[in-house]
């Protein structure tokens, strides 16, 4: 299945299948009751989600959208889980998928914890390149989500931003 930058993948609160996203780039945002939204995470190439869902089903935590145009591979919930009962080896292979997942948080938590703002900017930058060489990561998320991503405010961003631009 072929997604075109902007378009949903699946709704936050909804039930259905699992997805390997094959190429591409896709953010999962949260829909708060206010309206407001906020970016929980990126997901990159070769990444099963949701994440919550790999060993038992739970309606999707929020709203995936493609930041760029993406493909992914549908896997049907009832197969997904069908294969893990009949091949118990299954779950190691879910447990590995988790500890990438946990490692890839821990880099971003190493982001959010670094003092400066421009730190933490060049750290996301340096994530980024590393799935994304020669894509800018302001070419695909906005100031508002940069912020989010690294805990910082909009502005904060646009400062660092600047600064970086006068320092390379």
């Amino acid at each position: 299945m072929f997604l075109a930058k902007g378009e949903v993948l699946f709704r936050q609160g909804e039930s259905g299948p699992l997805f390997e996203l094959k190429s591409g780039l896709l953010k999962i945002v949260k829909l708060h009751e206010d309206g407001s939204e906020v970016l929980l995470n990126l997901i990159v190439p070769g990444e099963i989600i949701p994440h919550h869902s790999l060993i038992s089903p739970k309606e999707y935590n929020g709203t995936a959208h493609a930041l760029i145009a993406s493909e992914v591979e549908v896997l049907p919930a009832e197969e997904w889980y069908g294969k893990l009962k009949q091949s118990p080896e299954q779950y190691e292979v879910v447990a590995m998928r988790l500890q990438e997942k946990l490692r890839m948080m821990q880099q971003r938590i190493d982001q959010l914890t670094a003092l400066a703002p421009v730190e933490k900017i060049l750290k996301l930058q340096t994530w980024f390149a590393a799935y994304f060489p020669g894509v800018d990561v302001q070419d695909v998320l906005k100031q508002e989500e940069i912020g989010q991503f690294v805990g910082l405010r909009r502005e904060t961003v646009n400062r660092a931003m600047k600064q970086l631009k006068n320092i390379l």
